[in-house]
């Protein structure tokens, strides 16, 4: 818990690892995933590598797991997941074992899908075949008779021919009637259904009108054998006469990919081929019926050890990509590395290390030195499920600098309760919070289901963050007594009604006088007075006071504790002079200024009542609440040194215009103390490295403010020094200019930043509002129906008064507070003291590559 509040100390290791240890070594790293390699070879091309062939072979072993995955998943088969524990990572000689069972399996599940494609493609011959001939008998049956078959269909060619288009060039032949000795020709096929309007006009206009085309669909869809899709197809038959038109008949059915199959004249012939197409069909059926059993038995038994197979050849192409970092010492036969690890974790990593080389069988121990570097080392904090939600919004900022203060232990609080200023009701919160409970209660079966949306990965990767902020926007929905634009009346009111029914009716607009035996002068146990939610006239102006002072007393808080956390940066670090020229003049500048106004609220609080102990009091004017200044106003003349006496508002007022003794000459000591940091701030850094630098120069010794040493007692971590405000080599302008933007930044930001926490008064004034006409345009009316058409209408209407406040009132509102509390973090309160330019520790883990895998495949 302790790496929470300021990251782990890193080292910076050397590693010495055996040629026949160095696999099982990097696999209990990986396991253990607390070690981040450094690549020692970055002129080396990938291809150049010493594993680079076993990083082939892998590659070659995960495309068959893929082919047989897809496969799998072609075929609907559930693949079943890995029970228990993750299988470790497999020995190098068990890599032949997988690439035989994998090259085996491929090769026979390849060998039956191109046997089934082969039988399939027959059966679809056969099936079109055995249409042509019932379809085109019942052509020959409709024009039977007379003449005969081949006369009549003559006649009907010569008919359709003059139907069609008169003005169309006709046969080459004088007399139409006089082709009657001639026997015409026919083709018949099979072509897609879509393809008969075009098909025909092409045949119309390729053969000039002398063709005549039947067609008929087949109702059921046939299976095409190379996409194994549904496709709808219809039977043709095309009469035509003469060698020329049959060979311009079937140019235009290749055309338009058209199947052309024998049919016989005779309808002896056909119903003989119809015979022997049914009887091959049946024994194709037998046989397909065969083949996809044997294919759905290998698809099931590869099914079962997919998944186990899919780990265990990323976990070796992990192993040997991490291999490829690596140094080889030829001379002594071993592999060095470089890796950053984290202290505390030294023995870990030992103990690994050494079950790695039991293991392999080796005799020689791996060795593991620290090494001094002054490299910045990575940043790492431990995390659990339920902490890395919140360390997470601080890395989308910017990940810490080493050893930095860690804002992320204070924002589980602070982030959460600023959201619930902003949303603060108790109805809207309480959906919220059910709906992060849930996720956080069934987070296992949600988690196994591997859900593939973006949004809903969002949502669930910060459960625990929405079941905060719903918790803390009840608390606050209770203190501003709000609940779906009502409010709950526990304790009763303080506030009595002392005007009759009759003016009541008359008057609208009355008001109750605080003044008057209106109030009794008993405040409410908890929260807001329910009778506010009554005042149609002064409420709004009445929250507006309340929630606007309360936001800037919380956000001056919230900065005073920024800027107390830079304190807690400079002592670490060991920037003693950074104390006393940052951080004291930045504390007594926001102290003095506005610390100050936030002070002048609680004294105008407590100073200023609705009634004094009785009228004939002569400090009745002085305390009355029309007598109290407005702090705005106040805080104005106090930067500009200025007494407003002579508001017409406050002539009534005694002479005294004050709120206590002596005001006006602190308010004007405050100033002067705030204006003379300003200079402090910007002058104070550069004038002591300008010193530091000429005793340098003279004496030669380091800085006074970092010290010489790195050891661990000067805030290093096992060889890697913590970063401190050394200055050897900077030049002075460039100081001077990165401090004078520092001190405007902060001077300009203080001012800039109070006025931003107003969004939380604002938010929270607008999702009030946009709750109570919610209420009032459509839950109100329906609760005013009456009867039974009263009942369906409340119906309705309840329906659409919930579809808008869960989609408006708490996800968009939800999504519009989140973002303006983000910000309030990122930028008013980590900007005092949060760098924030850091790199993240990436440790080599098996379980972080596994599930980038497995959401690289979803």
């Amino acid at each position: 818990m302790g790496s929470l509040f300021r990251s782990e100390e890193m080292t910076l290791c050397q590693l010495f690892l055996q040629s026949e240890a160095a696999y099982a070594c990097v696999s209990e790293l990986g396991e253990l995933g607390l070690v981040q390699f450094r690549d020692l070879n970055p002129d080396v091309n990938a291809f150049q590598r010493k594993f680079v062939n076993e990083v082939r072979r892998c590659d070659e072993m995960e495309r068959k797991l893929r082919y047989l995955e897809k496969e799998i998943r072609r075929d609907g088969i559930p693949m079943l997941e890995i029970p228990g524990e993750c299988p470790e990572a497999p020995q190098p000689r068990e890599m032949i074992d997988l690439e035989a069972t994998f090259e085996k399996l491929e090769n026979e599940l390849r060998e039956v899908n191109q046997n089934a494609e082969a039988l399939k493609r027959n059966y679809l011959e056969l099936t079109e075949l055995k249409h042509i001939l019932r379809k085109t008998q019942v052509f020959f049956d409709e024009h039977e008779g007379g003449a005969g078959t081949t006369e009549s269909m003559t006649r009907a060619l010569i008919s359709d021919d003059q139907n069609r288009n008169v003005g169309h060039v006709q046969l080459g032949m004088r007399d139409k009637q006089e082709s009657l000795e001639f026997l015409p020709c026919f083709v018949a096929g099979v072509i897609l259904r879509e393809r008969i309007p075009a098909f025909e006009r092409m045949l119309w206009r390729a053969c000039r009108g002398n063709v005549f085309l039947r067609q008929a669909e087949i109702d059921s869809p046939l299976e095409d054998p190379s996409s194994s899709d549904q496709v709808y197809k219809s039977v043709f038959i095309i009469f035509f006469q003469g060698d020329q038109l049959k060979t311009r008949v079937k140019k235009i059915c290749e055309g338009f990919r058209a199947t052309l199959y024998p049919c016989p004249e005779a309808p002896a012939d056909r119903r003989e081929m119809a015979m022997g197409v049914m009887t091959r069909i049946e024994d194709l059926n037998t046989v397909l019926g065969q083949t996809q059993d044997h294919r759905h038995r290998v698809l099931v038994a590869a099914a079962k050890n997919i998944k186990n197979w899919f780990v265990k050849v990323r976990k070796i192409k992990a192993i040997y990509h991490t291999l490829n970092l690596f140094n080889l010492d030829v001379t002594q036969k071993c592999l060095i590395a470089e890796c950053w690890v984290p202290a505390l974790d030294m023995e870990t990593i030992q103990l690994a290390l050494r079950r790695g080389t039991e293991r392999s069988g080796s005799s020689v121990p791996p060795i593991l030195n620290r090494m001094e570097t002054l490299e910045d080392p990575p940043t790492y904090n431990r995390t659990n499920k339920f902490t890395s939600a919140f360390q997470n919004l601080i890395y989308a900022y910017g990940v810490a600098t080493y050893r930095e203060v860690n804002p992320a232990p204070y924002t589980i609080i602070t982030f959460p309760f600023l959201f619930a200023v902003m949303f603060g009701d108790l109805g809207h919160g309480a959906l919220m919070a059910a709906f992060g409970f849930w996720m956080c209660y069934k987070e296992k079966p949600l988690q196994a289901k591997k859900i593939d949306s973006e949004i809903w990965t969002i949502f669930f990767g910060g459960r625990y963050i929405i079941l905060l902020m719903g918790l803390f926007s009840m608390y606050t929905g209770l203190i501003y007594n709000d609940i779906f634009s009502k409010s709950l009346n526990v304790f009763g009111s303080a506030w009595r009604n002392n005007y009759n029914k009759t003016t009541l009716q008359e008057n609208a607009m009355l008001q109750l006088n605080p003044d008057s035996l209106d109030y009794v002068q008993t405040p409410y146990p908890f929260g807001i007075d329910p009778v506010w939610q009554l005042a149609e006239a002064n409420k709004i102006i009445f929250m507006n006071a309340y929630k606007m002072k309360i936001s800037i007393i919380i956000g001056v808080f919230h900065m005073l504790f920024g800027v107390c956390m830079s304190l807690w940066n400079h002592l670490y670090f060991k920037r003693r002079t950074s104390v006393y020229v940052e951080f004291v003049p930045q504390i007594v500048f926001l102290v003095l200024l506005f610390f100050y106004m936030v002070l002048l609220m609680f004294i105008k609080w407590t100073s200023y009542g609705s009634t004094p102990p009785f009228y004939g009091d002569p400090k009745y004017v002085t305390t009355s609440a029309f007598c109290a200044p407005s702090i705005l106003i106040t805080f104005i003349n106090m930067m500009l040194f200025k007494v407003d006496a002579n508001d017409p508002s406050r002539l009534m007022c005694a002479e005294n215009m004050t709120m206590y003794a002596g005001q006006l000459g602190l308010q004007k000591f405050f100033v002067i103390v705030a204006l003379l940091c300003v200079p402090i701030m910007l002058l104070g850094k550069p004038y002591f490295i300008m010193q530091e630098q000429k005793k340098r120069a003279r004496a030669g010794h380091a800085s006074i403010e970092t010290g010489a040493g790195a050891g661990p007692e000067n805030g290093s971590a096992g060889g890697a020094p913590v970063p401190a405000g050394g200055h050897h080599d900077e030049d002075i302008t460039e100081v001077f200019i990165h401090q004078a933007i520092h001190t405007i930044e902060y001077v300009l930001g203080s001012i800039s930043h109070t006025a931003s926490y107003l969004r939380l008064w604002a938010l929270s004034l607008a999702h009030a509002q946009l709750a109570e006409v919610a209420w009032n345009m459509l839950l109100r009316k329906g609760l005013q129906s009456s009867g039974f058409s009263g009942g369906i209408f409340l119906y309705v209407v309840f329906a659409g008064w919930a579809a808008i406040s869960v989609s408006i009132l708490v996800l968009m509102e939800g999504l519009s507070a989140f973002l303006h509390t983000l910000r309030l973090h990122w930028v008013e309160f980590q900007s005092k003291f949060y760098a924030g330019e850091g790199y993240l520790f990436q440790p080599f883990s098996f379980e972080v590559i596994l599930d980038s895998a497995g959401q690289g495949e979803e």
